[in-house]
């Protein structure tokens, strides 16, 4: 099926960002919609209709599924998977613009790299926040809604593109704000600690 360029630049956008929160479970979503019939894929990315492309994929969501739920530990596996989120998301990115001329093929491997990443460390940034709560829940809860968020974005990248693409860029504004206030919370925290540790050692100095 062909796509025009306007709608594999919606659909890159949703699946990338999508990619972003849970990669594997976007590829097994997008994989299995389109070996089931029930949303069309571009013809380049048919690959993802393959046994083993969607048996790996699920196998590998649900390692996730339990890892990204453990405090602490899913930082450093989150941090990991920076290698693999953004690569993928490019691939797709670059496969489905594939009918499309060389210029715009980079383009949207480029695009889809970014938003990936964008999505990958938002999500970073908020874990990093959350995991120290002492309670357990509010991690594994914010883990299922990203698993939720990127299930559906995948489904709503292909039946709606134009919708997701739009969710999409709600969700960058909102990360790049979170992610500012984090980054002035981190700044503030440390230079309070600084000025506590400075007044610390000042009454030793002047004995």
């Amino acid at each position: 099926m062909n796509f025009g360029f306007q709608q594999i630049l919606a659909i890159v956008v949703s699946a990338s960002f999508a990619a972003g929160l849970n990669v594997y479970a976007t590829v097994a979503t997008l994989g299995l919609l389109a070996r089931f019939g029930l949303v069309p894929l571009p013809d380049s990315l048919h690959l993802l209709t393959d046994s083993w492309v969607i048996a790996v994929a699920v196998v590998l969501f649900a390692v996730e599924f339990f890892a990204d739920k453990v405090p602490a530990f899913d930082l450093l596996w989150n941090a990991l998977q920076t290698f693999v989120r953004v690569p993928v998301a490019a691939l797709l990115g670059y496969a489905a613009a594939a009918h499309l001329s060389p210029q715009q093929q980079l383009l949207s491997a480029t695009l889809a790299a970014a938003i990936a990443f964008a999505a990958h460390g938002g999500k970073m940034a908020v874990r990093a926040a959350v995991t120290p709560s002492p309670e357990p829940f509010s991690n594994a809860a914010l883990s299922l809604g990203e698993d939720a968020a990127a299930i559906g974005l995948t489904w709503f990248a292909t039946a709606h593109p134009y919708i997701a693409a739009a969710i999409v860029a709600a969700g960058l504004v909102i990360i790049i704000f979170l992610a500012r206030i984090i980054a002035r919370t981190l700044w503030k925290l440390f230079r309070g600690a600084f000025r506590q540790g400075r007044e610390i050692l000042a009454p030793s100095k002047a004995a």
